[in-house]
């Protein structure tokens, strides 16, 4: 698919990896070729762009995630009009199209995230690896989001003052060229520097050395000797069975999943890793105030003053060095 194409090209973060919308794009075309496959792109008009809502809704996705899928349809017909790949009656029609409104479909309502409460948090812990407990506990202190720690490097943090300040190289708001800062304060820092590595390039929390550590404590609390035949059999199975290796860092959908991967076999409620970032606003909220949660959190309007913005990083690191 032609789109598919330009999305990897336009849905890049700076450092080159392509963002989710790519995979959202993705989804919304595999569905579209599940059933138009064979009909031109000329002729899917508002009845057809319906079919295809239609299965969203069969499927039991939210409201809200059928309205921005559907809306990525309309974004792919558009694209074409302006490749001249369609003509522009067809992306018009479309639009025609409204979203979903509440209480006025059968697609269901999800629920508000709410906080995770700390009990529930903390008896996910023990059963969850090295550095997957490290990017919740740093969620915790910091109020970042789950994307935001997964991809944290020492390359992109400030260590030049008391409270320390990371800035990430890809972040919810950064293709509106707006930049974010996290202060770090003296309880995060120390837990960062268990993490540290020698090249300040490394991501701090990362499947593959997770998965070494893994293995190396394994192989320390063996019983039974390794002999010469198990390790020609293992390697044998290697080589033939090869597994696809762990990536170098995290995002947030297998941050999402290893901790409800841990909840599920454990016999513990549920719960996401964005509810610890609702959480963290809820108390900071109660503590600082509604200005100094809209600061940690990263939220601003886009007539928000340089001014303000440099009052509110003093007002963040305030705030860190007490919390974090």
């Amino acid at each position: 698919m032609a789109f598919q194409e330009h999305a990897k090209r336009h849905y890049r973060r700076d450092d080159g990896t392509n963002t989710t919308e790519v995979n959202e794009y993705l989804i919304v075309a595999n569905h579209v070729s599940e059933q138009y496959g064979l009909t031109p792109a000329m002729n899917f008009g508002p009845l057809s762009l319906k079919a295809v809502r239609q299965k969203f809704i069969d499927a039991g996705w939210g409201r809200r995630t059928i309205n921005q899928r559907t809306g990525r349809i309309k974004r792919v017909f558009k694209w074409a009009v302006g490749e001249e790949l369609v003509p522009p009656s067809v992306y018009q029609s479309l639009t025609a199209v409204n979203g979903l409104q509440r209480g006025r479909t059968s697609a269901k309502e999800h629920e508000p995230v709410e906080p995770v409460d700390d009990a529930t948090v903390d008896a996910t812990l023990p059963h969850v690896s090295r550095h997957i407990r490290g990017m919740i506990e740093l969620q915790r202190l910091t109020v970042c989001r789950p994307g935001e720690v997964a991809r944290i490097r020492r390359a992109d943090i400030d260590t030049s003052k008391a409270v320390w300040l990371y800035k990430p190289d890809a972040h919810k708001t950064a293709w509106r060229g707006k930049t974010r800062t996290i202060p770090i304060g003296p309880r995060a820092q120390e837990l960062l520097q268990g993490f540290f590595t020698t090249d300040p390039n490394d991501f701090l929390f990362s499947p593959r050395r997770a998965m070494e550590e893994y293995q190396a404590e394994r192989s320390r609390n063996r019983k039974t000797p390794r002999w010469p035949s198990h390790i020609t059999r293992n390697g044998a199975k290697r080589i033939t069975k090869p597994k696809r290796a762990p990536a170098e860092f995290y995002d947030g959908t297998s941050f999402a999943h290893a901790v409800a991967k841990a909840c599920k076999r454990f016999g513990i409620p549920h719960w996401h890793p964005n509810q610890l970032r609702h959480t963290g606003a809820t108390r900071v909220r109660k503590e600082f105030g509604l200005e100094a949660a809209q600061v940690l959190l990263g939220h601003s309007r886009a007539d928000v003053t340089q001014v303000y913005a440099e009052r509110n990083e003093t007002l963040a690191v305030s705030i860190a060095t007490k919390i974090g």
